[in-house]
């Protein structure tokens, strides 16, 4: 069955490039994790991809986030294909683990398998998926990518931003919307509960409905 948001994320065992794993220890008790799957090492897509999480390490251990992949070949296979991730990407390190899915146990329980991208023995590919997981370990995001489309990581750093955001102010983000950009109150706020809640004050829309429900307030 897929997952969906605010699922509990199943726990799981994974041999990885860096070795034995159990997901749940690995996170701990205070972080949260993103898994991203490719659908095989030494392919060019995926190499891009690993490169770029790489260089954006700092980024997501800023936000209290660490990043693991999935690939469906071997630990050893990663070791090697490590080597030319780092020399695409410039890396002088590479600092994250990527789990070894070559039975494809893992791509079929969580769902992740591209029906329609097939490899060399007919065998469905795994689609880019990309699982955000909160430090109660439960699902926050899930983004189901084709095969042949890499992802964009500075869009999965926004939404990151705006989960934490969410979670601690009673606030939406809007279209397009970047850390530091106006946000949404939530229709739940009651009117009498604004001045407390958003002391910068806030601005109602009229639209021709007479409803006053767009309401922007400055990122809390």
């Amino acid at each position: 069955m897929p997952l969906n948001i605010g699922d509990q994320f199943p726990n799981f065992q994974a041999l990885t490039n860096l070795g034995e794993i159990d997901f749940y220890e690995w996170m701990g008790d205070e972080s949260w994790a993103i898994l991203f799957s490719h659908p095989a090492d030494y392919t060019p897509v995926c190499t891009t991809e690993l490169a770029r999480v790489g260089a954006l390490i700092p980024e997501f251990l800023k936000r209290g986030v660490k990043p693991i992949a999935l690939s469906c070949d071997t630990a050893e296979s990663h070791k090697g294909w490590i080597e030319d991730i780092k020399h695409y990407g410039k890396l002088s390190s590479f600092d994250y683990p990527i789990i070894a899915d070559h039975k494809r146990e893992l791509a079929v329980k969580l769902n992740m398998l591209d029906k329609d991208e097939l490899n060399s023995d007919g065998i469905p590919l795994t689609c880019r998926a990309v699982f955000i997981v909160d430090d109660k370990k439960k699902l926050r995001l899930s983004i189901l990518y084709p095969a042949t489309t890499g992802r964009n990581f500075d869009e999965i750093l926004r939404v990151i931003d705006s989960l934490h955001l969410t979670q601690r102010k009673s606030v939406a983000t809007p279209a397009d919307w970047k850390s530091g950009g106006d946000c949404m109150v939530l229709p739940t706020v009651k009117s009498e509960d604004v001045s407390k809640l958003f002391p910068n004050g806030i601005n109602t829309i009229d639209v021709p409905s007479g409803k006053g429900y767009l309401r922007i307030t400055p990122q809390p």
